[in-house]
């Protein structure tokens, strides 16, 4: 037997959430892009003035933060694709084998620049 999809899982829990609330009405692509942002910008705070972020400059309380931002975004993603039809696993594969295509690793390899700058 194959073990369920997480990210399915996931969605099944937010939109039973939502319409436990009846929040539903709430939850357009628009909206959710936009909580998305927001959730994606607290994460970024949590960052905000580190030298690099690294495990060693976060103490316990701002590790709690980024796991509950980290949480956040992630749950507006899922429900923004499920709103727009967008099966997250496969759009993540299918990118992945795009950059792949975009950086092959022979010739990318430790630079950092942007596909377009590449010969």
């Amino acid at each position: 037997m194959s073990q369920p999809d997480s990210l399915l899982q996931l969605r099944d829990l937010t939109r039973a959430f939502a319409r436990e609330r009846d929040w539903e009405q709430f939850h357009t692509p628009k909206n959710l892009a936009m909580a998305l942002t927001v959730e994606a910008a607290e994460l970024a705070e949590h960052f905000q003035w580190l030298q690099t972020g690294a495990d060693h400059e976060l103490d316990a309380r701002k590790r709690e933060g980024i796991r509950h931002e980290l949480a956040d975004v992630l749950l507006y993603l899922v429900q923004l694709a499920d709103k727009t039809g967008v099966d997250l696993r496969a759009a993540a594969l299918e990118k992945i084998a795009l950059n792949a295509a975009k950086y092959p690793a022979a010739q990318v390899r430790g630079d950092s620049r942007k596909y377009d700058q590449y010969d």
